[in-house]
């Protein structure tokens, strides 16, 4: 095969390095049997020959940028490059992770990471918000789903990729960074400085509402997220003389993580069925998830909230429940990201994550880039409690000369209506409010 003719005006040391540099690519390309073999081998495989053409043109591309860009450019670095656009160019979730990008994701399943708190992903070249999490600075400086972040500090996010862009948001503990963030319905960017902190993400927590009815929230699917709302549902049965009426399944804002915690924490409240399966490219690599017997609610009441921010993982637990009839859904439709990613080591402690599968749900629904539609949607509001008039209406108890109510109990201060747990005000949490009034009247029906 002939070399391109590109090299005008350059030493013959030059084009002696450009030869070897292309012989030695369409060798790992093509294997040392030659072109002409591995393509017979590659049509005896059934597999499509190597594009040797577009391999020519990457060998032209990096002796272009070894003898002409601006500043010398190391050749691992330009490969690393390579290897990481050509991931990321296959879907958003795709990634070439470096020995720390690598160590960092490990961690954080885990439950321990340093940081801002936020999942992110690229969309349009600029850094997409999916959720912030619980307990975090994001969380706590009001970072939302959609957000876009178009400015880290003084850099801009336009060329940067996601890795990069991660990695300007990490850094030392108590250090600050200033975020530009575009937010719908805003007309000016948003300036949020956000000070770095080491996060500890408690992906379970829970809390006895009043009426014997269960808040449980997951921030964040780890390793251990199964076990824990196992045990944060008998302690709270515990609580409320061993039985719960039903319960709030919180999955708002809450970005996904570790898929067989999701089929743990589906599996606490169904008896049997499918949870979810995946399938690949291939045919014989569909894997299925089934439910175990045992509803850790014994069968009561349960209300999923969700939103934008609840994806993957979230996602899955939700469609498995709806499909089985098992929740009622309520709140704003999901992300979409209903997508499998397998992470895998290299032998130089680099990491790949790669895209290898879709997940349904037991109906078959793909959630990708569709979402879970709730059985009950909500409008994201602000409920503001209303100041009395003072020419409120007239009730007969205002009437002068009134007759008394013969059953009529003491006035109180109202501790004994909060005696079972938590009352939850409208103003505070709205979407929790409407299911906890919807949990409310299910327990009526049931009883």
């Amino acid at each position: 095969m002939p070399l391109p003719n590109i090299i005008r005006g350059n030493s013959r040391h030059a084009v002696r390095i450009f030869r070897l540099r292309y012989i030695a690519v369409v060798l790992l390309a093509a294997g040392t049997a030659g072109p002409t073999l591995a393509a017979e081998q590659a049509v005896a495989a059934k597999v499509e020959p190597l594009p040797l053409e577009q391999l020519q043109v990457f060998a032209q591309v990096f002796s272009q940028i070894k003898e002409n860009y601006v500043t010398e450019v190391d050749d691992k670095q330009l490969l690393a490059n390579a290897i990481r656009g050509m991931l990321e160019g296959l879907d958003p979730h795709s990634a070439y992770l470096d020995f720390e990008e690598f160590r960092d994701l490990r961690i954080s399943t885990s439950g321990r990471f340093g940081g801002l708190g936020l999942e992110v992903q690229m969309q349009d070249g600029f850094v997409k918000v999916i959720a912030p999490i619980d307990g975090t600075p994001a969380a706590e400086a009001d970072i939302q789903p959609g957000d876009l972040i178009i400015k880290l500090g003084d850099t801009p996010i336009k060329g940067l990729s996601l890795g990069d862009a991660v990695k300007k948001m990490r850094g030392k503990p108590g250090t600050s960074i200033v975020l530009t963030i575009l937010r719908e319905g805003q007309a000016e960017p948003l300036l949020i400085t956000l000070e770095r902190a080491v996060i500890k993400v408690k992906s379970v927590r829970s809390e006895l509402l009043n009426g014997g009815l269960a808040y449980l929230r997951i921030s964040q699917f780890q390793a251990e997220t199964g076990p824990n709302l196992a045990e944060a549902i008998d302690r709270l049965k515990l609580q409320n003389n061993g039985k719960l009426n039903g319960a709030v399944l919180d999955l708002r804002n809450n970005p996904g993580g570790v898929l067989n915690a999701a089929v743990e924490v589906s599996d606490l409240f169904l008896d049997d069925g499918l949870i979810v399966y995946t399938e690949g490219r291939n045919n014989n690599t569909r894997q299925d998830f089934s439910a175990e017997k045992g509803d850790a609610l014994d069968g009561q009441p349960l209300v999923v909230l969700v939103n934008a921010g609840s994806a993957s993982a979230s996602e899955i637990v939700a469609g498995a429940l709806q499909d089985a009839r098992r929740a009622i859904i309520m709140g704003q439709q999901t992300f979409g990201k209903g997508s499998v990613q397998t992470i895998s080591g290299l032998e130089n402690g680099d990491g790949v994550k790669m895209t290898t599968a879709r997940y349904y749900t037991p109906k078959g629904r793909s959630i990708q880039a569709e979402g879970i539609v709730p059985g009950i949607e909500l409008d994201k509001v602000t409920v503001e409690a209303a100041k009395q008039r003072q020419n409120s209406q007239i009730k007969e108890a205002d009437l002068s000369g009134r007759l008394d109510n013969p059953n009529a109990k003491p006035e109180g201060d109202g501790v004994a209506e909060i005696k079972g747990g938590r009352v939850i005000s409208a103003s505070v949490d709205y979407e929790l409010f409407e299911a906890v009034n919807l949990l409310k009247a299910l327990t009526l029906v049931k009883k």
